[in-house]
């Protein structure tokens, strides 16, 4: 199951318990009718994961369509979570607030705060 033009691009894996969609290119007035297309295409799964990273562009209808599909997997007793989004895309999920509605992963930084220190006071509570 894959969506492919000139400006979207997404890919589909299905597992057992979890769909994987990565989304590149670009999400827009031109192009959502294909990425809706493909969310509600995705079998349902208890996690739909979207892998974000290669995602240019995310636009009023990109979000609406988010929300939109947050809510139908929602519904359906899954969640949608979105993964390592493109900094572009960040910052308007950050924006609209869209990230207080949907779980959203940062591979590239949870690895990185993984490898810091706990600090003293986090280290002794931890022990206690």
């Amino acid at each position: 199951m894959e969506e492919h033009s000139d400006r979207l691009d997404v890919q589909v894996s299905v597992g057992d318990r979890m769909v994987l969609m990565r989304v590149g290119g670009e999400v827009d007035i031109a192009t959502v009718a294909a990425f809706r297309s493909a969310l509600w295409s995705a079998p349902p799964r208890p996690v739909l994961q979207l892998d974000l990273s290669e995602l240019r562009l995310l636009s009023a209808a990109g979000i609406r369509t988010l929300l939109a599909a947050h809510l139908r997997v929602r519904a359906r007793g899954g969640e949608l979570v979105l993964v390592d989004p493109s900094p572009v895309v960040a910052r308007v999920l950050r924006a609209t607030g869209l990230h207080r509605v949907m779980s959203i992963l940062e591979p590239a930084r949870v690895v990185e705060a993984a490898r810091r220190p706990l600090p003293a006071t986090a280290h002794l509570q931890l022990v206690a």
